[in-house]
């Protein structure tokens, strides 16, 4: 029995792969209960994982060096492909229109930040390795932590005590860093005297005046000049409005292209409330009928859109109207009604509204696939393929004028960049880019705690005495510098000169920050969940200036102190 028990914790060692694999996740399950747990109301979430991985460190517990290798680049890979995925459908819509101004103010405190690492480096004598670390940790993005790491170890291969250097100065700077947002918010709210009532009040107001919801309306055709008209005809009908059915001789039908109208017909419009009333105003005016609860043989179903050939192809392009004399009424992306037009192009996931006989309902759900299985499952061969396309290009040297050595993207920016391609085109030939939500933040979650365990237990053998003996207040104090001077700046200026609302702004500090347990503090702060959309509208660019602002200060910066 004792030779057995003896094998066993041979087995176990954590120079073998078991004792790799049984060590990383001791620190995963630890590091995410230190996570849960509540200090001073935020909670460390993942980033737990990290400082359980410092304390295994300490004291000299490490494992095999090729499995660390592994552990730590491939889960840096899945979450940071994983992160892609996931903000690529707004990435580049989220440029545009009303999410420039909070970019621009959101890509001012990435820079801000920055500047001030510079500082750090030059004036500090932080040293690169400490500042970026500092830098990642004051701004709580560990994927910057990820990317600075990919980078420093090329510059550095054989100096293992420098590698350790970009977790260290995370560690110190991030508990600051996440209090640091919260600090700012009450401060604003309180220099400006914030009525937050009267924010949410306002808001409110603003946001109903520019919705532009859909809407139904019933219409009785009473203008001669359209009595046998074809629909195509009107044009009013044709500006993002879709004709749905259609009350005539006491029978209701579903409206195609053929259909004429005729005076006393009654015909169900669907689009929004302004472009509604203008048609109303060219054909009549409202009807008592409402078509769409009357009883007969035409239905309303909604359908997935969950088949590769039809993605990306626009409701025209299917001709369902006249190939089945089914109408597509609604587009259902997320939580927002999309009206039916030649600049909406269908995307796997989404769901529409079909208007039509039960029959051609079934024949229009077989064109669409309407299959929620097909949204619970992953597309490996596109995922992996991705992921082998996203290394290649990390790995690419791309020589840059000035520079004596190639810059590489490296196995955070090249998976990255590819996985926002790919996720914004949902679909290249056969390959159809699409991970459920769950399973994406699944991968997310498990390569960042690959990535956080393996990258603690490294630099936890010698944090403590690097805090104590070699300037570690000093990283605290440019931590905290780091965090708050870009938040005052900002926030101050979208209050000031842009006269933002403190709502909008509470999202935005967040968002800047990549931050969740600030954003959940915002949403209770304000009471409202306006802070979650300001978040998510500059979160993808956020994510994307962090990791390479990091690379880019590492390769710049390395070796100046």
């Amino acid at each position: 029995m004792g030779e057995i028990m003896s094998s066993w914790f041979e087995a176990l060692r954590p120079e073998t792969v078991a004792g790799a694999v049984f060590l990383i996740g001791i620190i995963a399950a630890a590091g995410c209960a230190l996570g849960s747990f509540r200090f001073f109301g935020v909670r460390l979430g993942i980033a737990g994982v990290l400082f359980v991985g410092l304390l295994f460190g300490h004291f000299h517990i490490q494992v095999e060096h090729h499995v660390f290798d592994f552990v730590r680049d491939f889960g840096l890979i899945l979450f940071v492909y994983a992160v892609g995925l996931q903000v690529a459908p707004g990435f580049f819509s989220s440029l545009r229109k009303e999410g420039l101004a909070l970019n621009l103010l959101a890509a001012a405190n990435v820079a801000l930040a920055a500047i001030l690492i510079v500082a750090a480096i030059f004036w500090g004598k932080l040293g690169a390795p400490i500042a970026v670390g500092v830098f990642s940790g004051a701004t709580t993005n560990t994927p910057s932590l990820a990317a600075a790491q990919t980078v420093l170890k090329d510059l550095a291969s054989e100096e293992e005590k420098v590698i350790k250097r970009p977790a260290q100065g995370y560690a110190v700077a991030y508990p600051f860093g996440v209090f640091g947002i919260i600090l700012t918010m009450l401060f604003v709210k309180k220099v400006f005297r914030v009525d937050v009532a009267h924010e949410n009040h306002e808001l409110s107001r603003l946001l109903c005046r520019d919705a532009r919801p859909v809407e139904r309306r019933n219409i009785k055709i009473e203008n001669p000049k359209y009595d046998g008209a074809l629909i195509t005809e009107i044009p009013e009908a044709r500006d993002g409005l879709v004709l749905a059915r259609l009350f005539h001789q006491g029978e209701v039908s579903v409206i195609t292209p053929e259909t004429r109208l005729h005076t006393g017909d009654v015909v169900l419009a669907v689009g929004q409330r302004h472009k509604l009333r203008a048609l109303e105003s060219v054909l009549g005016r409202e009807s008592e009928l409402d078509l769409h609860e009357m009883h007969g043989a035409i239905r309303s179903r909604r359908i997935l859109v969950t088949r590769k050939e039809v993605v990306g192809k626009t409701v025209d392009d299917l001709d369902l109207d006249a190939e089945l004399s089914v109408q597509i009424t609604r587009v259902r992306r997320g939580d927002v009604d999309l009206t039916p037009g030649p600049g909406v192009r269908l995307q796997f996931g989404d769901s529409v509204i079909a208007v039509g006989e039960e029959k051609s309902l079934d024949a229009a759900a077989k064109v669409l696939g309407d299959s929620a299985q097909r949204l619970e499952r992953t597309e490996i061969i596109p995922f992996f393929l991705g992921i082998a396309v996203g290394v290649l290009l990390g790995t690419l040297p791309l020589p840059v004028p000035g520079l004596s050595a190639p810059v590489k993207l490296g196995l955070a920016g090249g998976p990255l960049i590819v996985a926002i391609i790919a996720g914004s085109l949902r679909r290249i030939g056969p390959l159809m880019w699409f991970v459920p939500a769950g399973a994406n933040f699944m991968l997310r979650d498990l390569g960042i705690i690959l990535f956080l365990a393996a990258v603690g237990l490294k630099a936890g053998d010698g944090f403590v005495e690097s805090l104590v003996h070699e300037g570690g207040l000093s990283w605290m104090l440019w931590g905290a510098v780091v965090t708050l001077l870009p938040l005052v700046i900002v926030s101050f200026f979208a209050r000031i000169v842009l006269h933002m609302n403190f709502v909008v702004i509470c999202g935005l500090l967040a968002g800047s920050m990549t931050d969740p347990p600030a954003l959940a503090f915002a949403g209770s702060l304000t009471g409202s969940e306006s802070p979650y959309v300001a978040y998510a509208a500059v979160y993808p660019l956020t994510m994307i200036l962090r990791i390479l602002t990091a690379q880019f200060l590492m390769l710049m910066l390395y070796g100046v102190s």
